[in-house]
This record gives C-alpha cells, sequence and structure tokens, in this order.
C-alpha cells in the first residue's frame, strides 16, 4: 500500500464518482478503478459501494478513509518537519563554555539564536576548559567555549577559531588601598593576597600567572582559588584580596568594587571557540551562522579555517 492509493480512495469519497474523481487526480477512469480494487483486495475488504447513483463508502471504506486522512496528515508533516531540520530550525545543540563567556560574547548570541531558532533545543553546559575539550572530543558536545586551544587527545579532530582576546586586570573592594588606581604593578600584587582561577580548571591561565609572578610567588602558592569570574569579583568585592582575570570582567561592575589594569599589560589566552571538523548538523550550522553575523571578524576566521566552498558547512564543505 502506497500514499498515492490512500489519495485516490479519498478523491474517489469526496467526488462520489470514478470519472470525476480520475480526472481530479489527473489519471484516467481504468487505472483508478484498477487502484481501488487492488486497495480492496489488500485491505481484504469493500471501501466503496458502486450504485446507480454514485460510488460510496461503506462502514469498512468510512473506517479506512478516516485513519487514511490521518496517514496523508502525518506524512504531509513528516516532510515539513524534515526540511526544518535540514534547515537548523529545529534539533538539538549542546554547548560547553566557561563562565566569563557569559560576560562576552555569549549573551548576544543566545539571545539571537533564541529569537531566530526557537525550536531547537539549547542544553548548556558550564564547565571548565580542562573538562570540556575531552567531552567535545567524546562526542558529547557539539560545540565548545574554552579560554585558550584545545589539548590533549583528538584535539586534530577540532576547528577552532578565536572569539575574543583578553588581558589581565585586577579586581578590588572600594576599601582595598588600591581603590581609586587605574592601576597596579605586578610588585603590588605579589605584596597581596590574590584571587585566582583554578589551576585544574584553567591550566594556561595559571601558568602565565606563574611566568607574570614568579614560579614559587608566595602570594600565588597562598591564592584563594574560586571557580569561575563571577566568584573572583564577589570574594574582592567582600576583601579577601586582590582578584585577578580577564579584562572582560569589566562587563559585569558590581558595587563595592573597583577594576585596575595590571601593568605591564599581560595579554591572556583567547576565549576559542571549537567543535568537531566533521559535524554536519544543520544545528551546529545555524549557530555558527549567528556567530558570522554577530561576530564579522571571528566569522571571516571561521570561513578561513573551514577552507574553501564558500567557508561555510551548510552546503557541508571544508
Amino acid at each position: 500500500m502506497e500514499a498515492r492509493h490512500l489519495r485516490y480512495a479519498l478523491a474517489l469519497a469526496e467526488h462520489a464518482h470514478f470519472g470525476r474523481a480520475a480526472g481530479a487526480l489527473g489519471i484516467a477512469q481504468p487505472p483508478l478503478s484498477k487502484q481501488i480494487a487492488d486497495l480492496e483486495r489488500e485491505v481484504g475488504a469493500r471501501l466503496f459501494d458502486r450504485t446507480r447513483r454514485g460510488v460510496f463508502p461503506t462502514a469498512a471504506g468510512t473506517a479506512f478513509l478516516a485513519r487514511a486522512r490521518r496517514a496523508l496528515d502525518e506524512i504531509a508533516a513528516a516532510s515539513v518537519d524534515a526540511a526544518r531540520a535540514e534547515r537548523g530550525e529545529t534539533g538539538r545543540l549542546r554547548l560547553g563554555f566557561i563562565a566569563s563567556a557569559l560576560l562576552e560574547p555569549l549573551p548576544d548570541v543566545l539571545c539571537r539564536f533564541g529569537r531566530e531558532r526557537p525550536d531547537v533545543r539549547l542544553e548548556l553546559h558550564e564547565m571548565a576548559t580542562s573538562c570540556s575539550t575531552s567531552v567535545l572530543v567524546a562526542g558529547d558536545l557539539d560545540v565548545a567555549i574554552t579560554l585558550g586551544p584545545p589539548r590533549g587527545v583528538g584535539v586534530e579532530r577540532l576547528v577552532s577559531v578565536p572569539i575574543g582576546h583578553d588581558h589581565l586586570i585586577a579586581v578590588v573592594s572600594s576599601g582595598h588601598p588600591y581603590a581609586g588606581q587605574p592601576s597596579v604593578s605586578v610588585e603590588q600584587l605579589r605584596q597581596q593576597p590574590l584571587i585566582v582561577a583554578s589551576g585544574e580548571d584553567e591550566p594556561a591561565v595559571v601558568t602565565g600567572l606563574r611566568a607574570l609572578l614568579g614560579e614559587d610567588s608566595p602570594a600565588l602558592s597562598g591564592a584563594t582559588v574560586a571557580r569561575d569570574v563571577h566568584t573572583i569579583i564577589g570574594l574582592a568585592a567582600c576583601g579577601m584580596g586582590v582578584g585577578l582575570g580577564p579584562s572582560r570582567m569589566l562587563s559585569a561592575p558590581r558595587p563595592g568594587t573597583w577594576f585596575c589594569e595590571v601593568t605591564p599589560r599581560t595579554p591572556l589566552p583567547d576565549l576559542v571557540l571549537s567543535f568537531a571538523a566533521q559535524d554536519r548538523s544543520p544545528a551546529l550550522n545555524a549557530f555558527l551562522d549567528v556567530i558570522r553575523e554577530n561576530c564579522p571578524d571571528v566569522g571571516i576566521a571561521l570561513d578561513h579555517r573551514l577552507g574553501a566552498g564558500g567557508g561555510s558547512q551548510r552546503a557541508g564543505k571544508h
């Protein structure tokens, strides 16, 4: 039994006449009569009464036609759903990110993606750089935003592009001696209790701090370890020490805090977006399109990294 058999039966029920139904379907009457007879044999019941007044569904035919309408509706809906999924309008996107990405650029990107793709189910997972890379390589994330490029086994199978540049800044409470200063020096930092990211979670950051302050710096070895930038700012606001973090912290001012530049200016690892090179997920492609639209410079780097063929995965090319 094929979908056309269902359409033939419904057309015959609507027109109550083989000739009129055949005309509406664009076929000759004999093939229609044969197809209906074949359908009745397959179903094992007479679906239509042929009378002088016309052709009318039997009780079996009425029951069959009700299901046939629903079946054709489902086939049409399946085609619509498939087309929407192919365009990245439905599906699932699993995103792993570090907390500082919520300061910039994730808010604008996620808001736009949510507006343009409201039926894509976003699964958001805050996780440290050291975790997200292995989860992405294992296929349990579609895209990850990390501090610094992914490192470890399997990263050669990833596409990675920088989406944000940072340098080190300090944050203190408004009652701290450094409050009001435009900048603090490395020597001043060595004299203060510090609040820093976890070396286990963000090894690239801590490696940079060791290079800046000294491998055996007492200030660093005795520092309070915070999980994310929001905690660094919060602890600094409580007077627990000098918080050190990325310059994007400036986009999250908090009452009772003061931000200072660190001199000399110290670059931090880039914020990096990564995904599997072989991923052809339409939902991922739609997300990358939003990145391109929202962050043109990133879009150029992304297209360059993906290579020829228009630089987009939308055509499934690299």
